[in-house]
C-alpha cells in the first residue's frame, strides 16, 4: 500500500521534503553536524565533492575520501530536527519515493554525529572526546516513539524526582568498537544526557530560578552501579532512539568544549572540533 502524500512529502523535483535530497545524493556512511557552517569544515578533507545542496538548516555535501564515499549533513539543533533528519534519511534509503512503497529489503545506514558538549565530571577535562555508549533523553521525543523499557531511565526519574520518564538507548556497537579501537588517549566512553534546551534544561541560570534546582549537581552525583553521566548536549538520545526504531547504525561523538563542574570553556574549541573531524574521518576511511 502506498504511503500517503501527506505522510511522505516530496518536492516538485522528487526530492524528500526538508532535506531536498534524492536517494542517489547520499552515501551509505553519513557524518552529521549541528551547525550548517561546520559542513564545509568536514568536507574540506574530502578528496573531491560531487554534490552540494542546502535547504533551511539542512546542508549536504557528498564526496569521496580515497575510495570511500561519504556524506556530511547539518541537522540544526535539538531532537526535533534529528527526528526529521533520521526519518528522511531512512525514507531515502528504504522507500521508493515514486511509488511511495517501502523496498522489500531493508538498508542500514552508518550515521556518525560529530558535535560539541559539556562535561559533567571533573575527570573528563576540556578537549576530551566523549564517544557515547548510551543516550538518555530528557526531551519529549520518547513520548511519541516506542522505546524499550530502561532501568536507567526509571532510576533517573526516581533519583531526580522528575514528573516524566526519560528514555534511554545504546548506540551502534560496531561503530563504537571501530572508533574506540586504538583511539587517542583523550577519547572516553560516555553516557550522554540529551536536553530539550540550552539554558535551564542544562542547569544554566541567567535571570530566573529553574524549576529543577541543583540540576548540574544531580547530573554529576548520579550513579547506577558503575554508570555515571558524563556529558550533556541536545541531540544524542534522539539519534539513538531513531536509530533503534529505523534500524540504522548510529554513533555520537562529542568534543568537550565546556567543563560544567569547573565553569571552564575551551579556549581552542574550534581546534578541538577540527581534531575530532580529522580523527573520525581517518577511522571511517582506513
Amino acid at each position: 500500500m502506498a504511503i500517503s502524500p501527506t505522510d511522505l512529502i516530496t518536492n516538485a523535483d522528487g526530492s524528500i521534503y526538508h532535506l531536498n535530497l534524492r536517494p542517489d545524493n547520499i552515501a551509505d556512511t553519513i557524518i552529521t553536524v549541528g551547525d550548517p557552517e561546520r559542513v564545509e569544515k568536514v568536507s574540506q578533507y574530502f578528496d573531491n565533492i560531487e554534490f552540494k545542496i542546502n535547504k533551511r538548516e539542512f546542508v549536504t555535501h557528498t564526496g569521496y575520501v580515497g575510495k570511500k564515499r561519504l556524506s556530511v549533513i547539518s541537522s540544526g539543533i535539538g531532537t526535533d530536527n534529528i527526528e526529521i533528519l533520521m526519518n528522511e534519511l531512512d525514507a531515502l534509503a528504504n522507500i521508493d519515493l515514486v511509488t511511495r512503497t517501502p523496498y522489500a529489503n531493508h538498508k542500514s545506514l552508518n550515521i556518525i554525529r560529530l558535535g560539541t558538549s559539556g562535561s559533567l565530571q571533573k575527570d573528563i577535562p576540556l578537549e576530551s572526546i566523549v564517544v557515547s555508549k548510551l543516550g538518555i533523553g530528557f526531551d519529549s521525543l520518547g513520548f511519541f516513539y516506542h522505546s524499550p523499557d530502561s532501568e536507567i531511565a526509571e532510576s533517573i526519574k526516581q533519583s531526580f524526582e522528575l514528573d516524566f520518564l526519560p528514555y534511554a538507548n545504546t548506540g551502534s556497537q560496531s561503530l563504537f568498537t571501530l572508533m574506540m579501537d586504538n583511539s587517542p588517549n583523550n577519547w572516553v566512553e560516555g553516557n550522554t544526557v540529551t536536553c530539550p534546551g540550552f539554558y535551564a534544561p542544562q542547569g544554566r541560570v541567567l535571570r530566573y530560578h529553574p524549576k529543577i534546582k541543583n540540576l548540574l549537581e544531580k547530573f554529576n552525583a548520579y550513579k547506577h552501579g558503575n554508570l555515571v553521566l558524563t556529558n550533556l548536549e541536545m541531540e544524542t538520545a534522539g539519534y539513538y532512539l531513531m536509530g533503534k526504531i529505523l534500524g540504522h547504525e548510529v554513533l555520537s561523538m562529542s568534543a568537550i568544549v565546556a567543563s560544567r563542574m569547573t565553569n571552564e570553556f575551551a579556549p581552542n574549541a574550534e581546534k578541538t572540533v577540527d581534531n575530532l573531524i580529522q580523527q573520525a574521518l581517518e577511522k571511517l576511511t582506513k
